[in-house]
């Protein structure tokens, strides 16, 4: 199978603990798109938190596409146009704030180029912020002073309460939004129909791509649907079991360049 497209999760698979890319894994990106290969960065990040790494691996010289907000948002790095996006409904946010508020953990969204939290001074807020090189702010009134319209909030907390909070809230607003956890720590409150495998195909169809002629790679759980979905689904060594049970290929960890051993696997033949 000859692959046109790679798609990548950006935490845990194309960068490391340090939320950096490696100058293997570089190396490899910029010789798959020399040869012809589409690169696109799909996370659950907003648009701003992605930008950077776009611009590090020359996706507007190469053409390459950025998923944001687990692909409520796609961007063509070519000229910065939105190619889709689904906005989020905000007569459910007053929802998400109650429950995130009564199970006393912080709700977040994006607002420009900053991180609007109900409670700045929280470690899982302070790492999605050290994710993103984004500021965060105080809303001390969040509904009031949320401008809109948004793509996705976050409701943050420790991982065994935020799991129980997870399925008492994905019953409570089935067939409203979409509700998913991106790491353990991070739920993700998206519009319904958006996960990454949704808006891929809705990307490949204006570019004459098969989804067989896609690999996609990822670690987490919202990146199973295009794990999935893809001709070859890959799963980070560093993914949970039941994630790596779903993949059609588990490579190295995203501390020991995976994304470019798959590259040099199934893209050159090496």
């Amino acid at each position: 199978m000859k692959y046109k497209m790679i798609v990548l999760d950006l935490d845990g698979t194309l960068t490391n603990e340090k939320k950096k890319i490696t100058p293997k894994t570089k190396e490899a990106l910029m010789r798959a798109q020399e040869n012809g290969i589409k690169v696109v960065l799909a996370s659950g990040r907003p648009t701003y938190g992605i930008t950077a790494l776009a611009d590090e691996l020359n996706l507007k010289e190469y053409g390459g596409y950025i998923l944001a907000f687990n692909g409520g948002k796609i961007i063509s790095c070519k000229d910065m146009n939105v190619v889709f996006e689904q906005i989020l409904d905000e007569n459910l946010v007053p929802k998400l704030y109650e429950t995130a508020t009564n199970n006393n953990m912080p709700i977040l969204t994006y607002q420009g180029e900053s991180i609007a939290t109900s409670k700045k001074d929280d470690q899982y807020v302070a790492y999605e912020a050290f994710i993103n090189q984004m500021p965060v702010i105080q809303y001390d009134d969040f509904l009031g002073q949320v401008v809109y319209p948004i793509n996705k909030c976050l409701i943050v907390g420790e991982p065994t309460l935020l799991h129980k909070l997870e399925l008492k809230l994905a019953k409570e607003v089935e067939g409203k939004m979409n509700i998913y956890r991106s790491a353990t720590c991070f739920l993700e409150c998206v519009p319904l129909g958006i996960d990454k495998a949704k808006s891929l195909d809705r990307l490949i169809k204006t570019l004459d791509i098969k989804k067989e002629e896609i690999i996609a790679c990822g670690d987490g759980y919202n990146d199973l649907s295009m794990i999935e979905f893809a001709g070859l689904g890959v799963a980070m060594a560093n993914a949970a079991e039941d994630i790596q049970a779903k993949a059609d290929f588990i490579t190295y960890s995203n501390e020991e360049d995976g994304v470019a051993h798959v590259i040099d696997k199934f893209i050159f033949g090496e």
